[in-house]
């Protein structure tokens, strides 16, 4: 089951980075889940937290844990 929530959740990001219409630049706070997707920052790991995700995302060397309540509320922070 866990293995079928990862999957949703890549699936919902892909979703939001086709319709991200905001650009953000790398280390910005508040970034969003489809905005991160869209500049080449992957879905590497996802954990439940309540009834909230926290997903991590990367690219190369730079790192996001992102909050992930459904498509249209996430926020993103830079981990490293």
């Amino acid at each position: 089951m866990p293995n079928a929530a990862l999957a949703t959740l890549i699936l919902l990001a892909s979703a939001a980075a086709a319709n991200a219409q905001q650009d953000v630049a790398v280390g910005a706070s508040g970034a969003t889940i489809g905005a991160l997707a869209s500049q080449g920052y992957e879905i590497k790991a996802a954990a439940q937290n309540g009834s909230r995700y926290v997903v991590f995302m990367q690219k190369d060397t730079s790192a996001y844990a992102c909050e992930f309540v459904n498509t249209t509320q996430t926020q993103c922070r830079q981990i490293n």
